[in-house]
Formats: structure tokens, C-alpha cells, sequence
């Protein structure tokens, strides 16, 4: 019997190319977001694959409990959960940062992620098995300047998975925290507001991971046997790595 995966944010970036991998697999799918036609694109791209559309924003409570309730049949005991669905608005300092744009940070990459975790994970523990999948990022580890709220709200990604982790144990339901660092999607065209010249500079001169990289990385760590959790998962380009402690020095 095939299994089923729900992906949040499958419009684009990594829950498009999760998709198109687990589909590849024969997986049954239930893709949402919020643009309805991207998903029917995605849907019909995806075919012969079984895929079910889900069209809300994940900032709506009780519109992820009724998405949920409303699964039908076949669709309904969901094996794999992917918390993708997330974003960075701007890199301005705290001081001068757009607040709006925290708010849309903090409801869409911790209420959203926790609305959907708390929608399906009561099932997941009642039939004893699921895997819970949240995208978090390198920002939820490291620090950089303009990374404030959005580096914040993976920090959170980070312990809430650890801390469901352990409202789990003594289920078979697994939870894993996948950590991307630079990864060339439409990412940066978002944090910048559509200003794809910024976005193209960020990635200047280097071979950042890609969608696909990302998908594989879930693959991999949702179809390793059972009793194998992979706890979190940080993955960089080679051209990444840590820089020095900054320091300001008065002269």
C-alpha cells in the first residue's frame, strides 16, 4: 500500500521538488499552498502519481484544521508530515527592521509550522507511526547580521522539534529537523521582495545547494528503517563554512 506524504509550501522551492521526488516513488501526495493554480500545475506535472490539492495559508488555524478533517479516504492517515511552508522578509538591522514583516515571519515559520503539527499529529500517535519533517535552516544556529526574527523563528523550528521529540517517546512517531544553509530557490526573491538583481547577488560566484539536494535529503531520512531517527540535519554548499567572531573596535 502506498504511503502518503503532506507537503505545506509546495507551490514552489523545496516542497515542489519533495514533490516531484516522492511522487517518483509512488507515493500518494497531499500538496498545499496558497497559490491554486501552481498546485494544479504541480498536480497535473505530477500525474500518474495520486495527488490530493489543499489551497489555505498555514497562518490560518482553523483553516489547517479543516484541511485536515477534510482529507478524504485515502488520503486521510498521513504517513510523512513536511512543515515546508515558511520565509525571510528583509535583512535590515533589528532597529530598522519592518514589523509587518516580522509578523508575517513569526505566524507563517512557527504558528503555521505548529498548526499543522498539532493537526495531524494526533493521528500519526494514535495509529503508532509518522514522521514529522520541519525545514528549518543554518539561521536557527548561526547568527548573522539582518538574520533577527528570521533566525529567531528557526531557533524555534530547532527546539520544537527536539522538545516533540520527547512529548513522543514511547511511539514509533520519528521527528527530524532538516537545516539548509545557502540554497539558490526563489528564497531570495522573496526576502528581497521581488528584486531578482539582489536576490542573483547573494548567490554570485557560488554553487549553493539546490531544491533537489533538499528533497533527496528528506527522502533519505524518511525511508531509513523505522527505528532510525535522524534528529536534524544541517546541510551546506562546500562554499560555505563560519566566520570569525565579529568585533567592533573603537579607534
Amino acid at each position: 500500500m502506498a504511503k502518503t506524504i503532506l507537503i505545506t509550501g509546495a507551490t514552489a522551492g523545496f516542497g515542489q521538488a519533495m514533490a516531484r521526488r516522492f511522487a517518483a516513488e509512488g507515493w500518494n501526495l497531499v500538496i498545499t499552498g496558497r497559490r491554486a493554480q501552481r498546485l494544479d500545475d504541480l498536480k497535473a506535472a505530477l500525474s500518474p502519481a495520486k495527488v490530493h490539492i489543499l489551497s489555505f495559508d498555514v497562518r490560518d488555524r482553523e483553516a489547517c484544521d479543516q484541511a485536515i478533517q477534510s482529507l478524504p479516504g485515502e488520503f486521510a492517515n498521513i504517513d510523512v508530515l513536511v512543515n515546508n511552508a515558511g520565509l525571510a522578509l528583509g535583512l535590515e538591522p533589528a532597529q530598522a527592521c519592518n514589523l509587518d514583516d516580522w509578523d508575517i515571519m513569526i505566524d507563517t515559520n512557527i504558528k503555521g509550522l505548529t498548526y499543522m503539527t498539532r493537526a495531524v499529529l494526533p493521528g500519526m500517535v494514535e495509529r503508532n507511526a509518522g514522521h514529522v519533517v520541519n525545514l528549518g535552516s543554518v539561521a536557527g544556529n548561526y547568527p548573522y547580521p539582518g538574520g533577527n526574527c528570521y533566525g529567531g523563528t528557526k531557533a524555534f523550528v530547532n527546539h520544537f522539534s527536539k522538545n516533540l521529540r520527547a512529548d513522543l517517546l514511547g511511539t514509533k512517531v520519528r521527528v527530524t529537523n532538516i537545516e539548509p544553509g545557502m540554497c539558490e530557490t526563489e528564497f531570495s526573491v522573496v526576502r528581497f521582495k521581488g528584486d531578482k538583481d539582489a536576490a542573483d547577488q547573494v548567490y554570485e560566484g557560488v554553487q549553493a545547494i539546490t531544491a533537489d539536494d533538499i528533497a533527496e535529503c528528506v527522502f533519505w531520512t524518511t525511508n531509513l528503517p523505522t527505528h532510525v531517527n535522524i534528529n536534524s540535519l544541517e546541510v551546506m554548499p562546500v562554499q560555505q563554512a563560519f566566520s570569525p567572531f565579529a568585533v567592533s573596535r573603537d579607534k
